[in-house]
């Protein structure tokens, strides 16, 4: 079975810094996409970063664009999201997702893109103090 297990969150600081870990095992494949989301109530599920851990190619929202930093260890089995200078408005619930039918890491961030998963992670809280 695919599992995919995200851990890191917590609060910090704005101004702060936070790694996030997504560990994915059950997957036929080592080539996947693979997306971190963030989601607030009432607000729509939102693509934060995203990479293919087949070629590297890595992809942001303009929101958080210079500060975070997704990337994949030598196994491609765990992804992880760096977030530097973090704002209180970074406070969400995030969630990475993974899928290897995705062919581009780039459909994962416009609007609607985590219709594309079909594998996800549980949420991992991350509170930003003013």
């Amino acid at each position: 079975d695919v599992q995919l297990q995200a851990s890191g969150g917590g609060l910090v600081q704005a101004g702060g810094s936070l790694r996030l870990s997504c560990a994915a095992s059950g997957f036929a494949t080592d080539d996947y996409v693979v997306a971190w989301f963030r989601q607030v109530p009432g607000k729509e599920r939102e693509g934060v970063a995203s990479i293919s851990t087949g070629d590297g190619k890595k992809y942001y929202a303009d929101s958080v664009k210079g500060r975070f930093t997704i990337s994949s260890d030598d196994a491609r089995t765990t992804v992880y999201l760096q977030m530097n200078v973090l704002k209180p408005e970074d406070t969400a619930v995030y969630y990475c997702a993974a899928d290897p039918h995705i062919i581009h890491a780039i459909y994962a961030l416009p609007s609607g893109g985590s219709r594309l998963f079909r594998f996800w992670g549980q949420g991992t809280l991350v509170t930003v103090s003013s």
